[in-house]
């Protein structure tokens, strides 16, 4: 079926690099476009002094791993009782039951706020409250979430799965762990609090920069041309 669609096409849109390399791996004909990002609509602010106050927006899935951004607060916690993490998104399989069962197991009622659903404009407005986006999927491909939070001027910290290496260099735009570390995301939260990495959201930015439909366009024109 997928020879039938792809095979026969003049050429083959790619959103991201990884979805690019795995289809050229099967032999087909790939150029990448990415998803266009207003990035006009995106306020960008430099936090000159990162706190330890953490924003998680995906949906409560397994898949997404939320229960591992709970783990990474709790430890936080131990070392910054003032921590706090806001999740944001809505419940996909009953995931959201169980984060909220780990919070009251460990005592961090007064730590966090799970939004439930809201809308692109609310969570942007909810994201000038908080210093770090994390990111702790256990499966990706290229999330608008995580490029929106690069445009905002959140730094991002994300698990290393799927499409995410493409989207982010390590420690140039953001800073990535392997799946499920919980020590090292705690590890590289501390390093952004103490005053590491202070280019990554200024080098962020730039990169989805080119997700603008000024930059988009001339790849457009000439596959349309």
């Amino acid at each position: 079926m997928s020879k039938l669609i792809f095979k026969n096409s003049y050429i083959n849109i790619s959103p991201s690099e990884y979805l690019k390399y795995e289809f050229e791996k099967k032999g087909y004909l790939v150029q990448k476009i990415s998803n266009t990002l207003e990035i006009e609509n995106y306020s960008f602010i430099k936090r000159e002094k990162i706190a330890p106050k953490l924003l998680y927006v995906r949906a409560f899935d397994k898949v997404y791993n939320p229960l591992m951004a709970i783990e990474v607060l709790r430890k936080l916690v131990k070392i910054y009782p003032e921590a706090k993490l806001c999740m944001i998104g809505p419940d996909k399989d009953g995931s959201l039951k169980k984060a909220e069962e780990l919070v009251l197991k460990y005592n961090l009622l007064n730590n966090i706020e799970i939004t439930g659903f809201l809308s692109k404009k609310e969570w942007h407005k909810k994201a000038e409250e908080y210093d770090i986006f994390i990111n702790t999927t256990n499966l990706d491909n290229t999330p608008v979430s995580v490029i929106e939070a690069m445009a905002l001027g959140l730094p991002v910290i994300s698990t290393s799965v799927g499409g995410i290496p493409y989207l982010i260099e390590n420690k140039e735009d953001g800073l990535l762990v392997a799946k499920n570390d919980v020590e090292k995301m705690v590890t590289c939260v501390i390093s952004l609090i103490d005053g590491n990495h202070k280019n990554i959201t200024i080098n962020a930015r730039k990169k989805v920069e080119k997700f603008g439909w000024e930059h988009l366009r001339t790849d457009w024109l000439k596959i349309l041309n």
